[in-house]
């Protein structure tokens, strides 16, 4: 099946990573005929992956802690193209340390840039497409630590449940508006984030983190990509309020 989001508009945040899930959501949307917007404050990194990505790709400079960014951000899309359909809050960082180590400044950032972007982006989000009235779906990216406890995720983990349960809140609010909003939890990803865990002895670290997962591997960021594509498309009309786990069966243990 191709064009499965043929003629949408979308925003994905913090896709300015090379090989990030940001920039495999946005290719894939793209693929399937979306016009996509890729935010990130890396806004050469946004241009850079809108570049390689190609036609229907436009990088955008885009602060997601920024109530006035989004404001921006928003203004600009609907002057270029009328609305906002499919918004992808992707924007985020894993600040993790033991308890006695972790500081206010640490958690409040941890919050700051995984949960208060999100609130932004659904808020912003929301307005631009009631206005329209063409309905809408929007996709949170947690993660599996934002349904079960990890070591040294205390912060993490209580910014992406954060994300997780007010997802489900506004998909109560939003459902009459036809705007349908789930979110994504990832388990292992093989993205620039994760890289850090694979030091001093990759290889050894890889079969650790492997032998954790159920299907014996860490994730592609591709793999993502997929169930947001399923979630921003028609097909999942009859969906939100939901949360849909890609972790190859890691927290079904």
């Amino acid at each position: 099946m191709t064009g499965r989001v043929e003629g949408k508009v979308a925003l994905v945040t913090g896709a300015g990573s090379v090989g990030g899930i940001g920039q495999a959501i946005a290719r894939r949307l793209s693929e399937e005929g979306a016009t996509v917007y890729l935010g990130d404050v890396d806004a050469a990194g946004a241009d850079a992956r809108a570049t390689e990505i190609g036609g229907n790709a436009i990088g955008l400079a885009h602060d997601a802690t920024s109530e006035a960014g989004w404001a921006d951000v928003l203004c600009r899309i609907v002057a270029d193209r009328g609305r906002l359909d499919i918004l992808v809050n992707n924007a985020g960082v894993a600040i993790l340390y033991p308890i006695e180590e972790m500081t206010l400044e640490r958690f409040s950032r941890q919050i700051d840039v995984n949960m208060t972007s999100a609130f932004l982006g659904m808020r912003a989000a929301v307005a631009t497409m009631r206005e329209a009235g063409n309905g809408g779906s929007i996709v949170n990216i947690s993660s599996v630590g934002g349904i079960v406890g990890l070591a040294r995720t205390h912060a993490y983990g209580a910014s992406k449940a954060g994300v997780r349960v007010f997802g489900k809140a506004l998909a109560m609010e939003t459902a009459r508006d036809g705007i349908r909003v789930n979110s994504v939890h990832p388990g292992m990803i093989e993205t620039g984030m994760t890289a850090p865990l694979a030091a001093p002895d990759p290889e050894e670290q890889r079969q650790r983190i492997a032998a954790m997962v159920p299907m014996a591997r860490m994730g592609k960021p591709e793999e993502i990509a997929n169930c947001v594509l399923f979630l921003a498309s028609d097909e999942a009309s009859y969906i939100t309020g939901a949360e849909f786990v890609v972790d190859g069966g890691m927290t079904a243990q």
